[in-house]
This record gives structure tokens, C-alpha cells and sequence, in this order.
């Protein structure tokens, strides 16, 4: 399960504490409209603040997010536009600039990202050096005058300037000529850690919140509601799985 697909669950396991919690207690698991309605609210401000600390940082999502797009995807989507003349402002097969082609080539394969080099070079994650670049990363030079996809084994494809095509050519630009290196396609193997460890995020989240809710003595029906016997009704419940 994604970060995505686990935070959009959260409607749903919300609307669902009030009973789980009052179960655990022995309870019925129905509670009067007003009740449920109050302690919906909190539930659902605590789980928030739960996830929060248990990821240490807010969820973002970026135009490359769920996309499936690679990095060697993004240069074979550049490579369609090689031979295609430069022109200035142009993003299309009938001509380019250097934006232009590397808007045109992510808008392939479905990730939007902004049409001038000024606000390309801020988009994704910083990589260090140009010997760390991965295919699809782009490389930004001159302080942000122009910007080229890196293709990998040292190589770039890039719109040049008036009187030059789309091309792909051996990368002529050390460290101290970069501006910027931008990563938009995230690393596959940071991908995969982050699905496959977002349910022990949510679980922690939620052990988070019930232990602090068991720390406060709650009551019902004259027996107490532990964190550790709620986390397990909502193991049980299949909402974390």
C-alpha cells in the first residue's frame, strides 16, 4: 500500500474508532450522535498528529508520484525529439528551446512540470555531483541560462541554441559549470521503501495515538481502554493490513 493509497483510508478508519474503542471497553460499539461526532473530531486531529510524528515530516506528493515513469523512460521519450530545430519559446515537435523540449519530453509520459528553466530548476530532489546523475535527472547551467537532460554513460540531450537541433551529445560541463542537478524521477529503491514500509507507519501512528488516549485513564462501562488493546481491535479490523 502506498502513502497515498493509506492516507486516503483515513476517512474510513476514522469514522470507525469511536466504535472500535468502545467495543474494546465493552461496549456496544454505537454511540450517541453528539458523542460520536465529538470524539470523531478528535480522533481524527490525533491520528494526524500521530502520523506526523511517526514519518517526522508532513506526506507531499510531486507530479511524479504514481506516474511509473523511469528515468531511462525519459530519455527515450527525449530521444523522439532529437533532429527537431530550436526555437525560442517553442515546445512542440515543430520546433523547441531548451525548456521547451524538457517540459514537452515529461509531459509524455503524464508528470507536468513548469514551462521556464527558472522554476524547472527548483522541481524534485538536489542530486550532489554530476558523477552521482541518473538518466532522466536534469542539469541546469549558467545560473539557470539553460537546462539539459541527462542521459546517462556521461551523455545529454538538450535544445543548444538558434541554428542547432535537439541533440545527444557527451556531457562538456563539469561540477563548477552547474548550476543545479534536479532529480524529478525518484529513486525506484526509495519507492519501494517508502510503500512497503507505509503501514508500519500507520501502525505506529495509531499505537502513537491509542497509548497516549490509554495514558488519560479512559473509561467505559467501567473498564478501561488501553492503547495496546485498541491498537489490536484495529489490527484485527483489517484496516492495517
Amino acid at each position: 500500500m502506498s502513502m497515498v493509497d493509506a492516507l486516503g483510508r483515513m476517512g474510513e478508519i476514522q469514522a470507525r474508532l469511536v466504535q472500535l474503542n468502545d467495543l474494546v471497553a465493552g461496549g456496544t460499539g454505537v454511540a450517541a450522535s453528539g458523542t460520536a461526532t465529538a470524539a470523531s473530531a478528535v480522533s481524527a486531529t490525533s491520528f494526524a498528529d500521530a502520523l506526523a510524528a511517526a514519518t517526522g515530516a508532513a506526506a507531499t506528493t510531486t507530479g511524479a508520484a504514481g506516474s511509473g515513469a523511469t528515468g531511462a523512460g525519459v530519455v527515450a521519450a527525449a530521444e523522439k525529439y532529437l533532429g527537431v530545430p530550436y526555437v525560442f519559446g517553442g515546445e512542440d515537435g515543430s520546433g523547441m528551446d531548451c525548456s521547451g523540449l524538457v517540459q514537452r519530453v515529461y509531459a509524455d509520459l503524464g508528470i507536468e512540470v513548469p514551462r521556464l528553466v527558472s522554476g524547472q530548476m527548483t522541481i524534485g530532489t538536489e542530486v550532489a555531483s554530476l558523477a552521482e546523475a541518473k538518466p532522466g535527472d536534469l542539469i541546469v547551467t549558467g545560473g539557470g541560462e539553460h537546462i539539459l537532460i541527462y542521459a546517462g554513460n556521461n551523455q545529454v540531450i538538450h535544445a543548444p541554441y538558434e541554428g542547432r537541433t535537439v541533440s545527444k551529445v557527451d556531457a562538456y560541463m563539469d561540477d563548477s559549470e552547474i548550476t543545479t542537478i534536479r532529480r524529478v524521477i525518484p529513486d525506484q529503491a526509495a519507492t519501494a521503501s517508502v510503500a512497503s514500509n507505509s503501514t508500519d507507519l500507520l501502525t505506529a501512528a495509531f499505537a502513537s495515538m491509542f497509548n497516549g488516549a490509554g495514558s488519560n485513564g479512559t473509561v467505559s462501562n467501567g473498564r478501561a481502554s488501553t492503547g495496546s488493546s485498541s491498537a489490536s481491535a484495529l489490527s484485527l479490523s483489517g484496516l492495517l493490513s
